[in-house]
């Protein structure tokens, strides 16, 4: 049966984020579109079958075919990264990164990451994350130019002392010094790991370096600027198995039975679709495709007069620095551009004065426009969209919440209620 006619509500949905998907710009630099292929692979007769463990150790019968998509998935990623070992298995982003902690490290143990506010990711050591609950976090930040304080993190190292140091960002435009890192993990004998999820589709078409020579771990997610299905990929490098010959053992265990159960095999499938894609010379002309925009929106923002962190972009993602205009505008950009058809997500900048509700930035990024086949020219006329939304929306401020709290104390305060003796005695 159909699904409009098995059940018409979910059918309904899915043609409307069709239609939207279609009618607006995804500027959302961790949004992507798959191709077809990915789509028929993750959409098929493989999320029937359960499979716990590893090829040719599951816990179930029935899992020859199941086998040979792992195998493919997991030879492709060692192949394209040039990894001697490579998880496929990971749910997600944050999942394949606690699985790292799982490895590596006892509760209490002391990691780096970089600061949230800064470009970090959440589970890097951010305080509402679990990694920044159980864990000892040592934060490091960027400097005022909005690149990596080298210089800090190398005096946090050595005072701290960290099992493991985290170098990937969620909100970096910089290229990420995995040379530097290694050396200041090195000199105190530390695990660096490298969360590649943002860069990964850069790294495989040449346009951003790689950490396989510099970090013991690397972690990804497989969409992003991979252009694959929501999933993960954990890999260990040659450098990792010279600290540990059991590293790549403790990953897989930490994985399972450590974190997960059975795989998902229809996104292991559409991994392995997505991994052998990037492999040809189209991937690699997309890859250079993405930095060419994204420098040419960069370009535009700039003419217009709008303030970036750190002034350009050495990738596919670009910061919007909305403090000229007042703190925890990134919101009402948000939203305003939303109106227009224009997607893009509310971000924290360094030194955030506001929360990260109402953040005084906007992420962007080229990744899904390069993907529909958009080049210099449109990205030029995006630009010149979002400078047209900024001002219309540059006058607006938000609510002095403080102050009107105050006045409602005051308020409370001037009808007090009779409930002391009620409070005290049950």
């Amino acid at each position: 049966m159909e699904l409009k006619n098995c059940d018409p509500e979910i059918s309904e949905a899915i043609k409307n984020e069709e239609k939207r998907l279609n009618d607006c710009l995804t500027l959302i630099p961790s949004e992507n579109f798959t191709s077809k292929a990915v789509l028929k692979a993750l959409g098929s007769v493989l999320t029937n079958k359960y499979s716990e463990g590893y090829p040719e150790k599951r816990y179930y019968g029935g899992n020859k075919f199941i086998d040979e998509v792992e195998i493919l998935a997991v030879e492709r990623a060692k192949k394209l990264f040039g990894v001697p070992h490579a998880n496929v298995q990971p749910y997600s982003g944050s999942p394949a990164n606690l699985a790292v902690y799982l490895a590596l490290c006892n509760a209490g143990d002391t990691i780096m990451g970089q600061n949230l506010p800064d470009g970090g990711h959440l589970t890097h050591g951010w305080k509402a994350s679990i990694s920044g609950k159980y864990f000892k976090s040592v934060l490091y930040h960027v400097k005022s130019d909005g690149y990596l304080d080298i210089e800090e993190i190398r005096n946090l190292a050595k005072e701290n002392q960290p099992k493991i140091i985290w170098i990937g960002a969620t909100a970096y435009v910089r290229k990420l010094p995995f040379k530097e890192m290694a050396e200041i993990a090195d000199e105190i004998n530390a695990y660096l790991i490298a969360d590649i999820s943002h860069i990964a589709g850069l790294i495989v078409s040449g346009m951003h370096a790689s950490p396989k020579d510099y970090a013991h771990i690397i972690t990804t997610t497989t969409h992003k600027t991979l252009r694959g299905p929501r999933g993960a990929i954990i890999m260990v490098t040659e450098k990792g198995l010279k600290k540990d010959l059991e590293l790549a053992e403790k990953i897989d265990r930490a994985v399972f039975p450590g974190l997960q159960g059975g795989p998902h095999n229809h996104q292991t499938a559409a991994i392995a679709v997505a991994l052998k894609e990037a492999t040809t010379q189209e991937f690699k002309e997309y890859g250079k495709q993405i930095i060419k925009n994204s420098k040419a929106l960069v370009e535009e923002l700039i003419k217009n007069n709008i303030k970036l962190v750190s002034n350009g972009t050495e990738n596919h993602m670009i910061l919007i620095d909305l403090t000229p205009y007042g703190n925890g505008m990134g919101i009402f950009l948000q939203e305003a551009c939303d109106l227009a058809g224009i997607t893009l997500n509310k971000n924290t900048i360094p030194n955030e004065h506001s929360s990260p509700f109402y953040p005084s930035g906007v992420r962007l990024g080229t990744p899904a426009v390069t993907t529909r086949g958009m080049k210099e020219g449109e990205m030029k006329l995006i630009g010149s969209f979002i400078a047209k939304i900024i001002d219309e929306i540059k006058n607006y401020v938000l609510p002095n919440i403080g102050e009107i709290k105050k006045e409602v104390l005051e308020l409370c305060r001037r009808f007090p209620l009779d409930i002391k003796g009620e409070l005290n005695g049950g």
